[in-house]
């Protein structure tokens, strides 16, 4: 289906509906008018909301970003297409054209026309309702709880990796970082036969993974022995580097942070030893939606707090050194 990029959220005159907004200098709770179904996008009246390091990296000032925060939810359809109202939904972030080539390859998550809720040109999630695109709404299954739910995004992130590189039982694949991605992209890996090393920081963090048979490590400990493909999923501008020590001759190296910090990047060891880098972003929720049903990937312990929206500045404070904080508007 064809979005027009002018079908967007029409606002209220009426009463408005509290949002965590970003204006260029600092985030805060203000009232926003409230989103308006039009022709081909709905209402979500939002459940859950998750912080993400990407929202962390917007207030320094990635991306240029102004307007309402957030990108992970699960909700219920408040406005729509009578087949949708009411129903428990999670929903993609990239808002495409519809119409430009990409789009008609079924690359609509790199539209150059494109807006990213809470990213790029379009208010996101951490607010009491958010307007969407229908085409990106996906029912959530009865047996996935709302806290299981509001994963969907970075854990379909984890997945877009089996789709850009082969993972398999004869796949050595090393992890950087403890973070939320970090515990997930592990998880994910390990489902498709790899045998996966999370190197981190946090024991306790590590202790989740391992519960799920996966081997993990300090970085103190590591002896950064190269293996066919390296994950950074580090948080850091400095984990590139690092990553590419690890990484065998002609492996791979999937890039997954995304920083506001920029760094200098030598790139003669990817000529030398011939190493693939793959960038990595958003990924399939059908996989991801199927694995929490399945209780496959284990998402709860990952929960640190959650908060009322009034106090999204203590979130946004806690989530700087916690793992996946929750705003619940």
């Amino acid at each position: 289906m064809t979005i027009p990029l002018s079908s967007r959220a029409i606002p209220s005159d009426k009463t408005g509906v509290q949002a965590l907004v970003f204006d260029g200098k600092e985030a805060g709770v203000v009232e926003r008018p409230v989103p308006r179904a039009s022709d081909g996008w709905a209402v979500v009246r939002t459940s859950l909301a998750g912080i993400c390091n990407t929202d962390l990296e917007i207030v320094k000032g990635y991306m240029g970003f102004r307007g309402t925060l957030g990108h992970e939810l699960v909700g219920v359809v408040a406005e729509g297409p009578s087949a949708w109202l009411g129903k428990r939904v999670v929903s993609e972030i990239n808002f495409a054209c519809g119409g430009c080539e990409y789009c008609a390859r079924d690359l609509g998550r790199h539209c150059p026309l494109r807006t990213v809720m809470g990213i790029v040109g379009q208010d996101g999630a951490f607010a009491e309702s958010v307007a969407v695109p229908i085409v990106n709404l996906h029912a959530v299954p009865d047996g996935v709880s709302d806290d299981e739910a509001v994963f969907t995004e970075p854990l379909a992130a984890a997945f877009e990796i089996r789709e850009q590189v082969r993972i398999d039982a004869n796949t050595e694949a090393t992890v950087l970082g403890d973070g939320k991605l970090g515990l997930l992209v592990a998880q994910v890996l390990a489902l498709a036969g790899a045998r996966v090393l999370l190197v981190g920081k946090h024991d306790e963090r590590l202790a989740i993974v391992r519960a799920r048979n996966v081997e993990t490590i300090t970085f103190d400990a590591w002896d950064r022995t190269p293996r066919d493909v390296t994950v950074e999923a580090t948080g850091t501008s400095a984990g590139l580097p690092l990553a590419l020590a690890a990484t065998r001759p002609r492996g791979t190296l999937v890039l997954k942070s995304t920083v506001a910090d920029r760094e200098p990047i030598d790139m003669a060891p990817f000529v030398i030893h011939e190493i693939s880098l793959v960038g990595s972003r958003c990924g399939p929720f059908a996989p991801a939606l199927a694995a929490l049903a399945d209780q496959r990937v284990d998402v709860r312990s990952l929960i640190a707090a959650r908060f009322p929206l009034a106090r999204a500045a203590d979130a946004l404070a806690q989530a700087q050194r916690a793992l996946k904080i929750l705003l619940a508007p």
